[in-house]
């Protein structure tokens, strides 16, 4: 029986075909081009949208959060910045900890690994040596259009 390795690239790129029907945001911990500590969450239908995934899935460049995805931290440096996108808003002031509300039905994905993400969401840890860390988060909105 042969076993097919999926990358971390691959994932990305199946992710990209069923955008439609998931709203993913990714999680990603790992060193940025400086030896920096970087962590984050992405909005990964937002970031296709408005950035050019070929780099990343050709393998040319590796996806990092930035500071201007739904959440960045510079563990070097403790830089903290949260942003808003037109699908998530950010709910960074909670007790819970970070949350993100997705727009359309209003639902509540919590990212803390030690409570369930919410109502019609998963977490799925990745297994992956390109990265410290990664986890994707999918969600199904039930919201008709």
């Amino acid at each position: 029986m042969q076993c097919i390795q999926i990358t971390f690239v691959h994932l990305l790129f199946l992710f990209s075909i069923f955008c439609v029907f998931y709203q993913t945001v990714i999680f990603i911990r790992d060193k940025n081009s400086h030896g920096q500590e970087v962590s984050g969450y992405i909005d990964y239908a937002h970031r296709l949208k408005i950035e050019d995934f070929e780099v990343y899935f050709s393998g040319k460049r590796r996806l990092l959060p930035k500071p201007t995805d739904m959440s960045f931290y510079n563990w070097d440096s403790h830089i903290a910045v949260w942003n808003s996108t037109p699908n998530y808003q950010v709910i960074a002031d909670n007790l819970e900890g970070l949350l993100f509300k997705y727009k359309r039905d209003r639902k509540i994905l919590n990212v803390d690994p030690k409570v369930p993400p919410g109502d019609n969401s998963t977490r799925i840890p990745i297994q992956t040596d390109l990265y410290i860390q990664a986890v994707i988060f999918d969600h199904i909105s039930r919201r008709k259009t």
